[in-house]
């Protein structure tokens, strides 16, 4: 029987170090599921959005640089994109292996 996706646990990469290391090597490094690996790339990425929502709204009350806001939102555009083809990875996968025959 397959168990749940928060019982898979992320291998070290061979030959890494922990200093220039991913994020994703760095919880692996620590023995984080898979689940929490996803948990946590997702809070960043929640964060990032909200750091650029807060300094757009302070740039529109005049306390913000225009060059900082459109650098917030690039970014956090960037990271919502990555998100999203996670996520189609993570369900084209699922797909996959729900269509295997047992």
């Amino acid at each position: 029987m397959i168990g749940p996706v928060g019982s898979l646990r992320l291998a070290p990469s061979i030959g890494t170090e922990a200093a220039g290391a991913s994020p994703v090597q760095q919880a692996s490094d620590a023995g984080a599921s898979f689940a929490d690996a996803l948990a946590q790339a997702a809070s960043r990425t929640v964060g990032k959005l909200e750091s650029a929502e807060t300094l757009s709204m302070e740039a529109l009350r005049g306390n913000a640089d225009t060059r900082q806001v459109v650098d917030a939102v690039m970014n956090a555009q960037q990271t919502l994109q990555a998100a999203v083809a996670i996520r189609d990875k993570i369900v084209s996968a699922y797909l996959e292996v729900s269509r295997m025959s047992i």
